[in-house]
């Protein structure tokens, strides 16, 4: 076999490189939380820290608007539709309310931690 003229041998493509590497101090977020590295841990338990600062704002609602019930029951003690009436209707929309509130908070968290994770 004769040997072959350089400009004549033949070369193989395969395509486009499929990943590219990043600089080696570049790490993504979303690696960092599987990975349950350090940074990853601290993106956890601030989506939990503000979950939790939510529950916590929630509760001291309820307890607020729920407490002083029992006080205001006592001091009027001959209406019972009243109380009936306060705790069947009047607790309705303010517990509907703030349960959306919640939810709400909880997405808008969620959803700030993803947009930091994949925009990063």
């Amino acid at each position: 076999m004769p040997n072959q003229d350089p400009a004549e041998r033949r070369v193989v493509v395969t395509g486009p490189p499929r990943r590219t590497r990043r600089g080696s101090g570049y790490h993504r977020p979303r690696t960092e939380i599987d990975e349950q590295t350090t940074l990853g841990h601290t993106y956890v338990r601030s989506l939990m820290r503000t979950q939790l600062r939510a529950a916590l704002t929630v509760f001291a609602v309820l307890a607020l608007l729920i407490g002083p019930l029992p006080l205001l029951f006592a001091a009027m003690p001959d209406a019972r539709p009243l109380e009936w009436a306060i705790l069947g209707f009047g607790l309705y929309v303010p517990l509907v309310l703030l349960a959306r509130w919640y939810v709400r908070r909880a997405e808008r968290n969620e959803r700030d931690l993803v947009r930091l994770v994949e925009d990063r």
